[in-house]
């Protein structure tokens, strides 16, 4: 969250996004299933790359960041497979004062620079809930009710975000509360990509994340 272009220059992500389109590399679509996907099986980090110096496993759990130092800058763990229409389960917890965090969707590494650039359903004091576009137009798509939040987040424990991707619309639940339902407005967006988990860069914190799977829609 909150990393993008300044001054009028196009940001990273666009640039990218304009490269794939020339170039003809965007990945295909992929195939359809209803059979749930385990994305992280509590042991390794067989099919995700990422800066194994931020991220660790404990506990049968995702790490971002520790309790002890900060971080100079955002870092995100993302899958080696992309995805475009699905229904996303995970469990988070944040820790640290001032933690924020955010899991990334239908998201695109930006080459030869640490950011990810695409949707990002996101976390902490001010974000819970809210649909950011992360490096692309850095700004809230959609914005979460934080009383209606406030009633439901169990904060410094385990919850449950539940994001679902159908077509152009992108729909989030912490805890069973739904906080957004958005519908994409700009045809150029694309609408697949990577699911990435983010540590944001700032105080000591530290982003858990675990029980991750995930079941692809019809027409993909």
């Amino acid at each position: 969250m909150r990393v993008g272009s300044r001054g009028g220059r196009p940001s990273p992500c666009l640039v990218l996004a304009l490269l794939c389109a020339a170039c003809g590399t965007l990945a295909p679509a992929g195939y359809s299933s209803a059979e749930e996907i385990v994305l992280f099986d509590g042991e390794s980090f067989s099919g995700w790359e990422g800066n194994l110096e931020v991220f660790r496993i404990q506990d049968g759990a995702i790490v971002g960041g520790n309790l002890k130092e900060g971080l100079p800058h955002n870092e995100f763990l993302c899958t080696t497979r992309e995805f475009g229409d699905f229904e996303l389960r995970l469990k988070f917890k944040l820790l640290g004062e001032g933690a924020n965090a955010g899991i990334q969707i239908r998201s695109r590494r930006i080459p030869d620079h640490h950011e990810v650039c695409g949707y990002q359903a996101d976390l902490g004091d001010g974000w819970w809930g809210s649909l950011y576009d992360e490096s692309r137009r850095n700004r809230v798509l959609a914005a979460a009710d934080p009383e209606a939040l406030a009633t439901v987040l169990k904060r410094d424990d385990w919850n449950e975000y539940r994001i679902r991707c159908e077509g152009r619309r992108i729909q989030l639940w912490i805890n069973d509360l739904q906080t957004v339902d958005y519908t994409e407005e700009d045809e150029s967006i694309e609408q697949r990509g990577v699911i990435g988990l983010q540590i944001h860069g700032g105080p000591p914190s530290e982003a858990w994340y675990k029980d991750i799977r995930l079941i692809e829609l019809d027409g993909q």
